[in-house]
């Protein structure tokens, strides 16, 4: 459960800095995920650390019980699988271009990562 708690805090800390972002600085993030997308460096790179970050979560917490925690083995296994479809078909990451140039996205975005910022900053930090 202390792991659990852990990578909540983490995500919580993700989430809710990124949503704060996307929701003041929405222009900003449209075109830094069009750079992304478009340079090899950045998708072998992401795709590596998503699949550290993926293992490490997986490796210590591979846990399917009917609580808030199986959302942290969820994340790991989503976090490896995306990093390995980096590696492997790097062009996959070209479908989520069109997405990119809409300029909706980070307003649709934004709430949405805040709300997941604030549920696991809820299990992270206050419910223990």
């Amino acid at each position: 459960m202390e792991f659990s708690i852990f990578v909540a805090k983490v995500i919580a800390v993700i989430y809710l800095s990124l949503g704060v972002g996307l929701l003041f600085n929405g222009g900003y993030y449209q075109k830094v995920f069009i750079k992304l997308i478009n340079d090899a460096t950045y998708l072998i790179l992401g795709g590596i650390i998503a699949i550290i970050i993926g293992f490490i979560i997986i490796t210590n917490h591979n846990i399917w019980t009917k609580n808030w925690t199986v959302i942290v083995t969820i994340i790991g296994w989503i976090a490896l699988i995306k990093g390995v479809l980096l590696l492997a078909f790097p062009s996959f990451s070209k479908f989520f271009k069109p997405l990119f140039n809409n300029g909706n996205l980070t307003k649709i975005l934004a709430p949405i990562v805040l709300i997941f910022g604030l549920i696991f900053a809820y299990f992270g930090f206050f419910s223990s």
